[in-house]
């Protein structure tokens, strides 16, 4: 899973108004396009320093937090209804192709915004928010080295000196939560607790030492306190976390940029679910017959389950885990190499690290933090959850089991190699540069995820750990996953889908690991219109690569075919075959 930008990364410093006006076809949408870029990204100073843009009109964002007061959010109301207000003002036909589509993310954005803003108001109800901006905040500083060590550590202390106030707006802001929701900020905010108490506090030395320990002290204050307040204040107010039909219906719209429905995607999901499910009866026959010789066939469930469970044996260690992981990085790259599948990036810049404490509670399995993507020179994050050492014995292994030794290739090639990652690294070399941070930081969410998945299935098909039936068997599991994440978003959100029946649908129908299944469910009560990406995106990629198979008859290369859909950067999977036909 790629890093989620949050919506309030977007809220703070700027309200910028600019006059709605019709515009001819003589007019500029590029300059357009790059202030809309640029301011945007000058409101989250946060968010910002994460893709790689540290000054703006004055201002040096990396010393900033984002403003969450009551009139920081008016801004930010005020800047994106003149957003949507100024692209109502262009003709859309004179534009080119490439600009029709950067238009289309724009509005897609904006929409998503003024949604969230005046009518879900995650502000009012999500105090993970505020927690995870806190724990970015001080974290990319210092793991991305885009200045001295020293300069770095300086803007940590500014930012520092400004979490008071920033919990006393989130604080202020917060009116109720669902119970869920006020847990996980809590585990999170813990993170952010020990990110300060003891590893940026071992960074900080020499003249260093006295700044940091000035600000540390009431910043610690302050998130402790914050804590306390949510477990004995505002767990006294809950909500719920459901959107309901109408609402989460303008979400996945905007979210997913599409024009599906959210009912024909569950139709879809639901139909693709059970097809895969025979598949792997039929795959798993012979395995079965290996691996209880002389044992009855029963239902599909029993075999397929029976021969899941014993190709699950076959996993790493709490110990090993990430190291295995460092492995399989490496295995795929030479694959994709060897067999030319598309061009990797000439400078190696990922680096798999242990995921961020505050970023467990979403990112329970692992996920993918882009370079940024205005200085993607600094490196890319696989983030790699590892097991805790105090978990039950039983819990450990249900999660070895389900990310063993097929289950963490997998998942190292959705992340990395040649999925996220190189997806993204590609992104990084979109021109103009507006183009590219619009298409890399708030590009469509299917494209994303849809290639991992895609670029997954492809490697198989290509022949990875020698056709492995154990792997294809695995990796079909997935595939169930990803049919069964659609379907969750939808019924959950807006069909009452109780916990029970989620827990079953994975559990039974798609063999997950009680421990994969329950964080799934957690992830699904913390998210909306995020686990649909990845069974549309996957369902879109295959489309385009087939029609393109199609017209290119017998000159079809998966080269050039990845080539042309990676370089566009990740544009809305409804326009994408018509910019690499260049129309």
């Amino acid at each position: 899973m790629q890093r989620l930008i949050s919506i309030f990364l977007f809220l703070g410093l700027l309200s910028i108004s600019f006059s709605c006006r019709r515009k001819s076809a003589e007019d500029e949408f590029g300059k357009f396009a790059s202030q809309f870029v640029y301011s945007t990204l000058a409101t989250s100073p946060i968010m910002a320093t994460s893709v790689g843009y540290h000054e703006h009109q004055g201002v040096h964002l990396d010393e900033q937090l984002d403003d969450m007061s009551a009139a920081g959010l008016q801004k930010q109301r005020q800047y994106f209804a003149s957003m949507r207000d100024e692209l109502a003002g262009w003709e859309k036909k004179p534009l080119t192709a490439e600009e029709r589509a950067d238009f289309d993310i724009m509005q897609d954005l904006v929409s998503l915004n003024l949604l969230d803003l005046d009518t879900i108001q995650s502000y009012k109800h999500n105090p993970a928010i505020y927690v995870e901006m806190v724990g970015n905040a001080l974290f990319s500083p210092y793991v991305l080295d885009y200045a001295l060590k020293a300069q770095r550590m300086r803007q940590i202390i500014a930012r520092l000196e400004k979490v008071p106030r920033f919990m006393e707006q989130a604080k202020s802001q917060l009116t109720d939560a669902p119970e869920i929701w006020n847990r996980v900020a809590r585990e999170e905010n813990e993170g952010n607790i020990e990110l300060i108490d003891k590893t940026l506090r071992g960074e900080a030395v020499g003249e260093l030492k006295e700044p940091y320990e000035k600000a540390a002290g009431p910043a610690l204050g302050a998130l402790k306190g914050f804590n306390e307040w949510l477990e004995t204040g505002l767990s006294k107010h809950t909500s719920d976390w459901r959107l309901g039909k109408g609402v989460y219906a303008s979400k996945f719209r905007y979210a997913l940029g599409t024009n599906a429905t959210p009912e024909e995607l569950l139709h879809d999901a639901e139909s693709f679910l059970e097809t895969t499910r025979s598949q792997m009866l039929e795959l798993s026959k012979p395995l079965y017959a290996r691996y209880y010789p002389g044992a009855a066939e029963g239902g599909l469930n029993q075999v397929v389950g029976k021969t899941l469970e014993k190709i699950a044996e076959n996993h790493a260690t709490a110990a090993t885990y990430i190291g295995d992981a460092r492995r399989d990085l490496d295995e795929t790259r030479r694959f994709v190499r060897e067999k030319n599948l598309l061009a990797l990036p000439v400078k190696d810049n990922l680096r798999l690290i242990e995921t961020p404490a505050f970023m467990r509670g979403i990112y329970a399995v692992g996920g993918f933090n882009a370079a940024p993507a205005l200085q993607p020179e600094l490196g890319a994050f696989y983030w790699l959850t590892p097991i805790p050492e105090n978990w039950p014995k039983e819990r450990i292994e249900s999660k070895l089991r389900e990310y063993n030794t097929y289950g963490l290739k997998l998942l190292t090639i959705h992340e990395a190699m040649p999925g996220h990652y190189v997806q993204l690294e590609y992104a990084n070399g979109v021109q103009p540069l507006a183009r590219r941070v619009l298409r890399s930081v708030f590009g469509n969410g299917p494209y994303v995820e849809g290639w991992a998945v895609y670029a997954t299935e492809m490697m198989l098909d290509e022949g990875y750990l020698n056709n492995s039936p154990e792997l294809r068997l695995t990796f079909l599991k997935q595939q169930l996953r990803v049919a069964a994440n659609a379907i969750l978003d939808v019924r959950m959100q807006t069909m009452n889908m109780s916990g029970e029946e989620a827990m079953k649908l994975m559990t039974e129908d798609t063999f997950q690991e009680k421990e994969e299944a329950a964080a799934k469910l957690r992830r699904a009560k913390l998210s909306s219109a995020q686990l649909p990406t990845y069974y549309l995106g996957y369902r879109e990629w295959v489309k385009l690569r087939n029609a393109w198979r199609q017209r290119k008859g017998a000159g079809f290369g998966l080269y050039e075919f990845h080539d042309l859909a990676l370089r566009e950067g990740a544009a809305p999977m409804r326009v994408l075959g018509k910019l690499m036909d260049g129309k």
